[in-house]
């Protein structure tokens, strides 16, 4: 059975990502392809991915521009018909509100506050409030232009979900199965377990999944039946 897991594919060679991705389809709900994967692959590339394995995709490529440029961007990728595509809350409202103009049928995803920056690091780029009450104003003013999902840390997902109601799906990177947390440039991490219990919808995993491909297609696979098991049994 699919867990509500968004696998991120993240690697530069085609074969690889598509052979993650069709032996990981029992147990993972949608594919993440990022910037990496795009500006490797491109459009064709995401295309072959779909047409190749139906899979559902989180076009992750956090698009942050001037409203005209976002819209353009947004109708450039319409045709892919991606379940998610990213852009950066900070962009503000009138850039959220131009990709949703464009892409009804596609949950526009407001990417709150990278889950890689610390408090300080916050501080020194010029916040003026600490990453939960940033990430929540953001999430606010994204849903209220348009956007129909967040991606916010696991520990900022408690109060998001507070502040938006249940409507806006949430997604939460740095989730880490308990023996991994630490490991990675991931500061602000929880469980899968305990970001859903938070209010998060989808969590995003990548390299606690795809490093177990060293080992084979059969190692990779087992490793996500397991993780999607410890998710959908707790």
């Amino acid at each position: 059975m699919k867990a509500p897991i968004i696998l991120a594919v993240d690697t530069s060679d085609f074969d690889t990502a598509l052979a993650w991705v069709k032996n990981t389809t029992e147990s993972v709900a949608v594919y993440k392809l990022g910037l990496e994967f795009y500006l490797n692959f491109g459009h064709q590339g995401v295309a072959r991915i779909v047409q190749e394995t139906g899979a559902e995709i989180f076009l992750d490529l956090k698009l942050h521009d001037i409203p005209h440029t976002v819209a353009g961007a947004a109708k450039a990728i319409a045709d892919l018909s991606p379940k998610f595509l990213t852009v950066h809350a900070s962009g503000g409202k009138e850039m959220i509100q131009a990709a949703a103009a464009v892409l009804p049928q596609t949950a526009v995803t407001a990417v709150t506050i990278l889950t890689s920056l610390s408090e300080e690091d916050l501080f020194e780029i010029g916040f003026a409030s600490p990453a939960l009450e940033s990430a929540v104003a953001l999430a606010k003013m994204s849903v209220a232009s348009g956007a129909k999902a967040l991606v916010c840390s696991p520990l900022e997902t408690a109060a998001i979900r507070s502040a938006v109601g249940d409507a806006p799906i949430i997604i939460t990177p740095g989730v880490r199965p308990l023996s991994e947390v630490g490991k990675d440039d991931q500061k602000r991490t929880m469980t899968p377990n305990g970001a859903i219990a938070q209010g998060a919808n989808f969590v995003v995993i990548g390299r606690p999944i795809t490093s177990a491909w060293i080992d084979g297609a059969t190692a990779i696979r087992d490793k996500a039946a397991q993780i999607a098991t410890e998710i959908l049994e707790n």
